[in-house]
């Protein structure tokens, strides 16, 4: 973890499952009632792999606003999926309100 005041880096290393998808979400969720205004970027160029239950907390972070980041190609394109889902999920909401306005 490197604090540079308004942002907050994380990095993980390993593999991003079972007890350490617990960690994350229980760190993140206790840093943004201490922190609520600092940004936080998750690096996961050391990560070796992410399970399920690891993407959709990152996917949750991601969506309230976490920056991703990866070095390597399949971590890349874990971000790019995650990213694309929020993308997606976006664009639903957007049709679902009257006359299909963006807000």
């Amino acid at each position: 973890m490197v604090d540079h005041g308004a942002t907050l880096h994380w990095k993980t290393e390993g593999k991003l499952a079972g007890v350490w998808v617990t960690e994350l979400e229980q760190a993140w969720r206790e840093r943004a009632v201490r922190s609520p205004h600092q940004a936080l970027v998750v690096d996961l160029t050391a990560a070796e792999s992410v399970d399920l239950a690891g993407k959709y907390v990152l996917a949750l972070m991601h969506q309230k606003g976490v920056k991703l980041t990866a070095g390597a190609p399949y971590m890349n394109a874990l971000i790019e999926e995650i990213s694309a889902m929020d993308a997606a999920a976006e664009n639903r909401s957007a049709t679902r309100r009257p006359g299909g306005a963006r807000s």
